[in-house]
């Protein structure tokens, strides 16, 4: 799991592949990569691939939620 939070003190950790980042919840940024298809964690100008499940967990923590919905609908989309 790429992601610990300390519920008391909302601390996050990322943890990537080279990349093992700490920071408060609210300094976290969940955005969508529609390269990807999927959500990533932003700190420190660092991104870790998440699950959807650690992307809310992180909003619980005070991250800022920016991610889109992908649509088949929309002209242009990736999916």
């Amino acid at each position: 799991m790429p992601v610990e939070i300390d519920e008391s003190t909302r601390r996050c950790t990322l943890i990537g592949d080279d990349v093992h980042l700490e920071g408060d919840g609210p300094a976290i940024e969940i955005i969508t990569d529609e390269q990807l298809r999927m959500s990533v964690a932003l700190l420190a100008g660092q991104r870790v691939p998440i699950t959807e499940a650690e992307a809310d967990a992180l909003t619980v923590a005070g991250a800022v939620d920016s991610r889109r919905h992908l649509k088949t609908s929309v002209p242009g989309s990736v999916i």
